[in-house]
């Protein structure tokens, strides 16, 4: 199976903005508009959950993204820990409790996970 065939999940907990503008979110909407991938989604989780909540250029490439086909999920305990669920189900990601599906995705060969 070619990586055109499968699918793209980054797992993004990183709060270091140098990391977050010039990898996380140029490597992920890239490799969707590029079609490097079949289907790409972005997971919010700790750390990044407050880069967004509290960033609006952030909060612009995130819905931005979301427009360009970008499955766009968040943590849901994360979320509710940082008082951001709201924040991030207005810019459309969907906002869950999220283990184990980063469990199946990590199990399922379909997908590659990068963690950042």
């Amino acid at each position: 199976m070619s990586t055109q065939e499968k699918e793209l999940v980054v797992l993004w907990t990183d709060d270091n903005m140098t990391t977050v503008e010039n990898m996380i979110l140029m490597y992920t909407y890239n490799a969707k508009k590029k079609k490097w991938w079949k289907e790409v989604t972005l997971i919010i989780w700790g750390g990044s959950t407050d880069i967004v909540a509290g960033n609006k250029d952030i909060q612009k490439k995130i819905k931005n993204m979301i427009e360009k086909g970008i499955k766009v999920r968040a943590c849901k305990a994360c979320a509710e820990n940082l008082n951001a669920v709201n924040i991030l189900e207005e810019l459309g990601v969907d906002v869950l409790y999220i283990g184990q599906d980063l469990t199946n995705y990590l199990k399922d060969d379909r997908y590659k996970v990068l963690s950042l």
